[in-house]
């Protein structure tokens, strides 16, 4: 339909949805891409507001309303556009949300290969279908409802980010100021870092350690992971406030001997060095004795075991958040690299100072991550909530024609 460049002299620039743009109950309509088609093809791909457009690829199934009036704008052929005359677009789009959430796309689209919504497979859905009237009512209600749920979900989600706030300038203070807010500074010698305590000395990182490097992905890829034996960390599994080990991969003992200079111990420092995740870092704790990293994870092991909470903490704060972007400034942002790790300028206390702080660190970051978990877990049920309303309304288990 689309093409790359025009093929007759009748040909026009055209914006155009694809299947990125659609997100479920909505349309993304900023900053659209341009292609060249014809004016038949306007006439028969155009959009306008309250069309229902579905992905066919992709996610399939994923649906959303376009709810602004857009002029000469054309579909992808990678969606399908709904525009009823008899029926109720809202209500087609719940029912796909709840197919969805049953996993009826991934039944009826191979998902061996590529799944694909084809028009046989759309056109083959077979749905509950009231009156015109009451599918109006249930889409009413639904908007009203899950608006609210919207709402409710927001204002956590809000919370959790203000937490987050909180957490990396308790960090940041307690690691650059100490936890004696009269104790002498001076200056650093680093602009970013400002004013330490006097008594504290500044080393580079290099200094303080036996190693900073990273591992790889195994020979095979992602097929030579297991379901068990030896754990192989990867930049997914490494955040601020610890490892996240349910999405972790597994490697075999044969694997894990090719790659022993990779494995990590108690203790060492774990930092993202590449991608959206760069600059996330955590202490491998204790119970893990052996574990391996991929090319995306960084090992970093101190010459002083005692040093290694302090030290981690310190890696959590807007000081070295601000050295990360330092150090990709003018480059291709591709990450960091072992020599700018080594390079990164630690303010030290005294070992008893180290430990008075990480202490204080531990016990106040467990509360914000106690309260942020308790409150990511309101969020799943909201969700969770969300589906079943929804459920519920499309196949007639509730009657909401009164509660309209």
């Amino acid at each position: 339909m689309l093409q790359p460049k025009a093929t007759s002299a009748d040909d026009k620039q055209f914006e155009y949805l694809k299947a990125l743009h659609v997100q479920w109950e909505n349309i993304e309509t900023d900053e659209l891409p341009v292609m060249w088609a014809s004016n038949y093809d306007l006439a028969k791909y155009s959009v306008k507001q309250g069309d229902l457009l579905v992905c066919e690829g992709g996610e399939v199934g994923r649906a959303g309303i376009l709810k602004e009036n857009l002029e000469n704008v054309i579909i992808q052929n990678s969606l399908h556009r709904v525009r009823s005359k008899d029926n109720c677009n809202a209500f087609l789009m719940y029912i796909l949300i709840n197919a969805a959430s049953r996993n009826w796309f991934e039944i009826i689209c191979n998902k061996a290969t590529i799944a694909h919504f084809t028009n046989d497979k759309f056109s083959a859905f077979r749905i509950p279908l009231p009156p015109l009237a009451e599918q109006k009512d249930i889409a009413a209600f639904l908007d009203r409802e899950t608006a609210k749920i919207d709402g409710l979900i927001a204002k956590k989600e809000q919370l959790i980010a203000l937490l987050a706030e909180q957490r990396t300038a308790l960090i940041s203070r307690a690691v650059t100021k100490g936890l004696d807010a009269s104790v002498e500074m001076k200056p650093s010698g680093v602009t970013w870092l400002g004013d330490v305590p006097a008594h504290w000395e500044v080393w580079k990182l290099a200094h303080l350690t036996t190693r900073i490097g990273s591992g790889k992905t195994p020979t095979g890829g992602a097929e030579v992971y297991q379901t068990e034996g030896v754990l192989f960390l990867r930049s997914q599994n490494v955040y601020d406030e610890g490892l996240h080990l349910n999405d972790v991969a597994y490697i075999d003992e044969k694997t894990d001997k090719e790659m022993s200079w990779s494995r990590t111990k108690p203790n060492d420092i774990l930092l993202n060095i590449t991608g959206a995740s760069l600059g996330r870092t955590c202490l491998v704790p204790r119970d893990i004795k052996r574990a391996n990293v991929n090319q995306h994870v960084c090992v970093i092991r101190l010459k002083e075991n005692d040093f290694s909470k302090f030290v981690a903490h310190y890696l959590k704060s807007k000081q070295a958040k601000s050295f990360y972007d330092l150090a990709q400034t003018g480059s291709a942002r591709e990450g960091l690299n072992f020599e700018q790790i080594g390079a990164f300028p630690i303010p030290l206390p005294p070992l008893a100072e180290q430990k008075e702080i990480a202490a204080f660190l531990d016990r106040e970051t467990a509360k914000i991550d106690a309260l942020s978990t308790k409150i990511t877990t309101a969020i799943d049920h909201l969700k969770e909530y969300r589906t079943a309303l929804i459920s519920a309304a499309v196949t007639g288990k509730i009657d909401v024609r009164e509660a309209v």
